[in-house]
């Protein structure tokens, strides 16, 4: 790889590490062909960007991104393969899922939400993060959960008046 090739390489890692929350970090190495196939499908899937690179070339765009992304890079050793995703928990499930017929993907390390977690042992702690869209449902439904009490506690003193009558 020439140097411009190198050059063009890490400015395309920063423009993909511009602007984007969930970034995982995990080792597929030693997957076969079929089972490589089906992680970048099921990646596919979810919207989740699935892509081999280079440690020093991804160092380098971390190093150039607007974003912190801390001590992440020192997991940057042997093979890496890098996740982007809009959901926080969606390549962890998908590890996760992986998992459960191989050893591998093992997660290196994350970025989400300007948080950093590093080591394979936190895998089922990011597969049970909520979503945004998530946390947001919880919410609402917690509000309008007392509002539907009044409601109904008010029809049915209507109702309770109505037969008064």
């Amino acid at each position: 790889m020439t140097r411009e090739e190198k050059s063009i390489a890490i400015e395309d890692l920063t423009a993909q590490l511009a602007g984007v929350n969930v970034v995982y970090l995990a080792d597929i190495s030693g997957l076969n062909a079929e089972t490589t196939s089906n992680l970048r499908r099921a990646c596919f899937k979810a919207g989740i960007k699935l892509e081999v690179v280079k440690n020093t070339l991804l160092e380098k765009a971390m190093e150039a991104s607007e974003s912190n992304f801390g001590e992440l890079s020192t997991v940057l050793k042997g093979n890496t393969s890098i996740l982007i995703a809009e959901t926080a928990n969606g390549p962890a499930k998908i590890i996760k899922e992986f998992r459960k017929k191989s050893d591998k993907p093992l997660l290196k390390g994350a970025y989400i939400n300007e948080e950093i977690y590093i080591g394979d042992n936190l895998l089922d702690s990011l597969a049970a993060l909520k979503s945004k869209e998530e946390v947001i449902g919880e919410i609402i439904g917690l509000l309008q959960s007392p509002a539907q009490r009044v409601i109904s506690a008010l029809k049915n003193q209507f109702k309770d008046e109505e037969g008064a009558e």
